[in-house]
């Protein structure tokens, strides 16, 4: 696949194609195959609320990927229409914007955009009615490891918990073999926060058996208020802190916490710090945590990744790890379609969709893999840095090898009955 330089939008453009439910009737197979119809790809996401930045530069991603494609010619000169549609970040609410989307809108199958709670949601509506459809945010492993819960017409482009787990890991390690060997956690209480620390914590310990959990502390999503867990962990006063909060919780807890000069008193292994607008939002953002890449400019630092992020600003919105990876399912989802001629069978799409490799600015070796045996993301970059409260926000970048992380990989599954 051939990278095709985007046209940017404005935050007005892909507010009108989220708000595009001018909502109309169903169409049926023979009118969406018609010549000349617009395909439509339906997209719920969280576009309302603390983490609406993120569910807007996931439709920006959209956006960009599906304008690209029909400034390309589309498939013989029939377009693609994106419709997005605001979860509000409620999984009842996802489920039901996700069956409005198909049965009310026409979409003839789904770019997920929501979060792990709302993921799950869609998974069992997209399951349920055999519709293609790409996972582009949930990082929750047992999504696509779970063979329970995989379905052969379902794919995730998003990060895998299990793989920031295993470099976060053995990144950490260092930190314990430095005299870090007390760890506390604190992250959201829900799946993807449960599971994804339960995930560091063992390949923490696998790299560092002398570590030794102390505390933990589970808020919940979207709460306002963190002045309990911040006593708690200050009480508890570990060497270090692992959390996985994201957006603006993550933006929350650290405002309020550095108040304490929490992050001064041990250090803190925060894996979505990452991302640029989360970084730009923390008011005193400390220097010295240690983070995940999520989005950045210059991981890996590639001329094509350097002119997606230019290209990406234009839109008025700055790119986060929900850009990129819905950026590059929408790119997975049309590939697919070009190769099916426009049908939409969802077995047809599926089968040009698993084990596909595609050129990428956010591959370690300049494309992504869309692994066969799990319907699952590979091959993009993976590592561990520090923050500096200045751009670049996130220096001395230390990435993970993939064969690394598959090896283990592999294990973990092995453990958990997953292969």
């Amino acid at each position: 696949m051939k990278t095709t330089k985007q046209n940017g939008l404005s935050r007005r453009d892909f507010m009108v194609a989220a708000g595009a439910a001018g909502v109309t009737t169903l169409a049926s197979p023979t009118v969406l195959r018609a010549a000349g119809s617009p395909i439509k790809i339906g997209m719920p996401t969280i576009l309302s609320g603390r983490v609406a930045i993120l569910g807007e530069t996931a439709s920006v991603g959209a956006k960009m990927a599906v304008d690209a494609f029909n400034a390309a010619g589309g498939i013989d000169g029939r377009m693609v229409e994106l419709v997005i549609r605001d979860s509000k970040g409620k999984p009842d609410e996802a489920a039901k914007v996700t069956r409005d989307l198909l049965s009310s809108d026409g979409c003839a199958f789904i770019l997920n955009g929501e979060a792990s709670g709302g993921t799950f949601a869609v998974h069992e509506v997209v399951r349920d009615t055999k519709t293609y459809c790409m996972h582009t945010i949930s990082e929750t492993s047992s999504l696509t490891a779970d063979p329970a819960n995989r379905a052969p017409w379902v794919f995730r482009s998003a990060r895998q918990g299990i793989h920031d787990a295993i470099s976060g890991g053995l990144y950490a390690a260092n930190l314990a073999k430095a005299g870090a060997t007390r760890w506390a956690t604190c992250s959201p209480d829900y799946a993807y926060g449960r599971s994804t620390t339960s995930e560091f914590m063992e390949f923490l310990a696998v790299f560092a058996p002398e570590v030794k959990l102390v505390g933990e502390t589970w808020p919940k999503i979207f709460q306002p208020d963190y002045t309990e867990n911040i006593t708690n962990l200050l009480n508890v006063a570990p060497d270090a802190l692992y959390s996985c909060l994201w957006g603006g919780d993550l933006v929350a807890f650290f405002d309020q916490a550095s108040l304490y000069g929490l992050f001064d008193q041990f250090q803190t292994v925060a894996v979505n710090m990452g991302d640029v607008p989360v970084l730009e939002a923390i008011k005193n953002l400390p220097g010295g945590i240690h983070s995940g890449n999520r989005y950045h400019k210059d991981i890996p630092d590639v001329e094509a990744n350097e002119n997606w992020n230019t290209e990406f600003r234009k839109s008025g919105q700055l790119p986060t790890n929900w850009a990129w990876q819905t950026y590059t399912g929408a790119q997975f989802v049309l590939n697919a379609l070009k190769d099916t001629g426009g049908d939409t069978d969802y077995q047809k799409l599926a089968d040009a969709t698993r084990g596909r490799t595609i050129d990428s600015p956010f591959g370690v070796n300049g494309t992504v893999t869309m692994r066969e045996a799990d319907n699952t993301l590979v091959d993009y970059a993976i590592g561990y840095g520090q923050t500096v409260p200045q751009p670049p926000y996130l220096t001395g970048f230390e990435p993970t090898a993939w064969d690394v992380i598959v090896d283990y990989e592999t294990d973990w599954k092995k453990r958990n009955s997953f292969l």
